[in-house]
């Protein structure tokens, strides 16, 4: 028996492309790009193009398994464990997870998890109900966006951006810290359309990406330095009085304190932070401010440094000086994730807090903060970890100091997973996890405005659960008789659906999600929110999502917490331009790789073909004084570790720069992640983590 199913892809991209899955008597045996998708078009990117390979790959965890080798040691795949039964597995999980909380408090225990499924019930949903009603600790998830939204929700007020298909209107656009071929690749087209059609794609990133290799101009930036560069630029606009006065007036607050403020950021002074030259500050200003319409399409990259809140709060003031809001093809772009107006709380219930052994809101524990949090965090420490939809022996800053926590004999740890891990090399237990292909969800994008059904295409593989399936039987094991968990995953779809009594949704929002429901878009497969006909222009007459209903330049809250209310330049602690650098005078950037997902695919063999991880690039300038050459094995260190890579002497990075890929530590060639290197500094605003600021030295091996 043949048929066709419609799903979503739910890896951690703002394209959450529509998928069609062909199965054959059970098995998938093809998945292509839903061709009716207005934005995904019927193509899917090289690592997805492959999904099967994942899917049915002989690596799978397909059965819950118990550690018998000692953490740490053994081969790090199924010979390290036996295998158990989901009773036995639910058995001793909810065991120990009780043991823990009678002895220690239940904020002994903390859920860890990220984007590594996208889906609006595998991210949060049951598992958020299951440790609200343990009382485990709160997690802040930060690794990844936490700084760029705080940013962009302090000029703005919340995640909302130009649409994808506007892009193809503009004629001045500009890539700011976004690698859109690697990234958001169903942009691209868009882009192409507008190029066509004579629009000029400005690319600004400290690493020569393959965006930035296309665009029509590429300005290299010194990492760390986007704020001075935005501040900068809007000293020449507000200058040369190229902005809209009557924008500026009806819809911004605080435009005589940044017109102050920049007074401070001549292009001459920011030039040399920058690296860019005031004759460039100057042209890019200008054309951006009066070739219209101009769109930013801004990305996560600029947030990573020590001062990334202060950056995206720079770069979101831009659009708002110029008024290119009110144009078609103008605006911003970061993330349309806000424009969902999901019913969060039914969802996630954070009122199961009160029915927990603690009667009230359990601490937050800072992701980005992993290493200190493990090792150093009293009042309870913590003593059992559940880790799902992420691989954090891999992706969190500080690796030595995560790896030190892990290894603790008296941790507890349990993994849901697809395959084993660097994570799973120090769980206690093993719990096999669906691939999106095999259970049913909702999907939201954060690159546009569609919202989608996932179906499920295929049976589970072996015994692999879905987060929804897991955490619903480990609440039922645990004794929770509150009738959430119950639910299944259509019960649970509709709840969030169900329209919110949220009454600080401004400006009629709620609507934008009026008459979407589970039935339908079982039917549709996606559906546009209710945005009007027409192009989508949130703020082409002010009404932010502020307090002041304003784009506010000058923010009162931020005021209030300490911090710089406007905008200003502060060098990242670890930069070119701190102390540091004097012992440690390289700045790098552990950049994704285009085809891996952070550790995702990067076991799948053919996409490992696709990608060398084991380099470290380096410009000629750093090479020649420290006698590399091409192909030499290099160390590279700091006060937190070292790595071992192969240099790649070449144009992609500029002078006091050296790149280098996130890859599985199992996969390196010295089996240290890049994280060896990075700290647990946070960001400025918002508590990210701060990946790009962090600073190296090279040395050859001979």
């Amino acid at each position: 028996m043949k048929k066709v199913v419609h799903a979503v892809c739910s890896h951690d991209c703002p394209d959450a492309c529509g998928i069609l899955v062909t199965v054959e008597d059970g098995r998938a045996t093809r998945v292509q790009g839903d061709p009716a998708h207005p934005v995904t078009q019927g193509f899917l990117c090289a690592k997805v193009t492959k999904y099967l390979e994942r899917v049915y790959s002989p690596g799978r965890v397909l059965y819950p398994m118990r550690r018998t080798a000692l953490k740490g040691e053994g081969k790090g795949d199924a010979s390290d464990f036996v295998r158990i039964s989901w009773d036995e597995a639910l058995e001793e999980i909810s065991a120990r997870f009780k043991n823990i909380s009678d002895e220690f408090g239940p904020e002994a225990i903390l859920p860890y998890s990220y984007a590594g499924n996208m889906g609006v019930l595998s991210y949060s949903g049951m598992a958020h109900r299951f440790f609200y009603r343990l009382g485990a600790s709160q997690l802040d998830r930060t690794i990844c966006a936490a700084a760029g939204a705080a940013g962009l929700q302090t000029v703005i007020g919340r995640s909302i951006g130009t649409e994808p298909q506007q892009f193809r209107d503009a004629r001045y656009i500009i890539a700011w810290g976004a690698n859109i071929h690697a990234t958001n690749v169903h942009l691209w087209p868009f882009i192409a359309e507008a190029r066509r059609k004579g629009a000029k794609l400005v690319v600004i990133d400290p690493y020569k990406t393959r965006t930035a290799q296309s665009a029509d101009w590429y300005l290299p930036i010194n990492p760390g330095t986007d704020v001075a560069l935005a501040l900068a630029m809007m000293n020449v606009i507000i200058t040369e009085k190229l902005y809209d006065a009557v924008y500026v007036s009806n819809y911004t607050l605080g435009f005589e304190q940044l017109k102050e403020r920049v007074q401070e950021y001549p292009p001459e002074r920011v030039a040399p932070w920058t690296g860019i030259s005031a004759e460039d500050i100057r042209k890019l200003a200008r054309e951006y401010a009066t070739v219209r319409p101009a769109v930013i399409r801004v990305n996560y990259g600029v947030q990573r440094s020590q001062n990334g809140g202060s950056a995206m709060r720079a770069i979101a003031m831009l659009p708002c000086i110029t008024g290119s809001w009110a144009e078609v093809g103008g605006g911003l772009q970061l993330s349309t994730s806000g424009a969902f107006y999901l019913n969060m709380h039914a969802l996630d219930r954070p009122d199961l807090m009160q029915k927990s052994p603690l009667g009230r809101a359990s601490r937050v524990v800072n992701m980005s903060e992993l290493g200190k949090a493990l090792n150093h965090l009293s009042d309870p420490p913590v003593k059992a970890v559940f880790v799902y939809n992420s691989n954090p022996a891999v992706v969190a800053p500080n690796h030595h100091d995560v790896i030190r926590g892990f290894m603790r004999r008296d941790l507890f740890t349990v993994v849901h997973e697809q395959f084993f891990t660097d994570t799973t090399t120090y769980a206690d237990i093993v719990l096999p996890a669906t691939t999106f292909l095999e259970h049913k969800d909702l999907n939201k994008a954060y690159g546009h405005t569609y919202l989608q059904i996932s179906n499920q295409a295929i049976e589970p593989l072996g015994e692999s659960r879905s987060n929804t399936d897991m955490f619903r039987a480990l609440a039922i094991r645990m004794g929770f008789a509150d009738a959430c968990f119950q639910q299944d995953t259509d019960d649970v779809i509709d709840a969030t659906l169900a329209k919110t009594e949220n009454h600080q949704i401004p400006n009629g929002w709620e609507k934008w999600m009026d008459g979407i429901t589970r039935e339908r878009l079982e039917k549709e497969g996606h559906i546009r929110l209710n945005l009007g006909e027409g192009p989508f222009l949130p703020f082409a007459k002010g009404g932010f999502a502020t307090a002041s209903g304003k784009a506010e330049l000058y923010s009162k809250k931020l005021a209030a917490q300490g911090l710089d209310p406007v905008v200003s330049f502060v060098p990242p602690g670890e930069s070119r331009l701190s102390e540091g650098a004097k012992k440690f005078p390289l700045e790098l950037l552990s950049r994704k790789a285009d085809n891996f997902l952070n550790s995702t695919f990067t076991n799948v063999p053919s996409i490992q073909k696709m990608e060398h991880p084991e380099l470290l690039e380096i410009s000629v300038a750093d090479a020649q004084p420290r006698r590399i050459q091409e192909g030499d094995w290099v160390r590279v260190f700091n006060h937190r570790g070292e790595v071992r890579l192969r240099a790649h002497v070449n144009g992609a990075v500029q002078a006091g720069v050296v790149a280098a890929r996130l890859n599985a530590s199992r996969f390196a060639p010295d089996g240290n992640s890049i994280n060896v290197l990075t700290s647990e500094t946070l960001t400025d605003i918002g508590g990210g983590a701060t990946f790009y600021s962090c600073l190296v030295e090279v040395e050859p091996i001979r």
